[in-house]
């Protein structure tokens, strides 16, 4: 019966739309946003109830920390600043583990340069064919190398297939990006380890800059 039932097509009830002479005063609301509404609302009603119950039944001789650790600003409860809940020494410990830290990467940062430079050489001086070139002098060489260097940039991207070419672009592109990550991890160091003296205990003195 059920599968007959549907089978037999209704007609779908759709709700009412908002006229047009009342479209200035929004949407209208459908019931299911009266629903939602309305549970919403309950909720909050149940919320207050349980506080006030808790705060008629409340033991006058109750103590907790927060009472002293709390205070009250426009009816909201803000905890107070904890700016002294760490000594010197352990900040000064963990500013050491963050040096570490950034010291290490640092490090990586560097090493994984200097890999992908030799490989990026390696690709760059590979060649088919070797020339031989005769100078008189040393300055006549070192024209000679630069002019091969620059005829070698402006040629091997010519002599390579397409898809080396492509790996080699993101390799430069990676060299650059990291060249990049090294300075900014340099210039943390660098202050961190500024603010670690600054914390040390003794007489300051002011760097002279030249």
């Amino acid at each position: 019966m059920s599968s007959l039932r549907n089978a037999i097509p209704r007609r779908a009830h759709k709700e009412r739309a908002q006229p047009d002479s009342r479209k200035k005063f929004g949407l209208l609301e459908k019931h299911k946003d009266y629903v939602k509404r309305a549970r919403a609302y309950h909720q909050k009603e149940q919320t207050l109830q349980k506080l006030k119950e808790k705060a008629a039944f409340r033991n006058p001789d109750e103590f907790y920390f927060k009472m002293i650790n709390t205070k009250t600003a426009d009816g909201v409860h803000m905890p107070k600043g904890q700016a002294n809940k760490y000594s010197k020494e352990e900040l000064m410990l963990m500013k050491t583990q963050d040096m570490g830290y950034i010291l290490q990467k640092l490090q990586a940062e560097r090493k994984k340069i200097e890999k992908l430079t030799a490989s990026l050489h390696v690709t760059g001086n590979q060649s088919s064919s070797k020339h031989v070139y005769y100078a008189e002098d040393r300055e006549e060489a070192k024209q000679i190398k630069l002019k091969i260097s620059e005829k070698k940039k402006n040629t091997i991207a010519e002599d390579l297939p397409s898809d080396i070419k492509r790996k080699m672009d993101a390799s430069y592109k990676e060299l650059e990006d990291r060249k990049s990550r090294v300075k900014e991890l340099e210039n943390i160091y660098g202050n961190m380890a500024s603010q670690k003296e600054l914390q040390k205990k003794g007489k300051k003195r002011k760097a002279s800059g030249r």
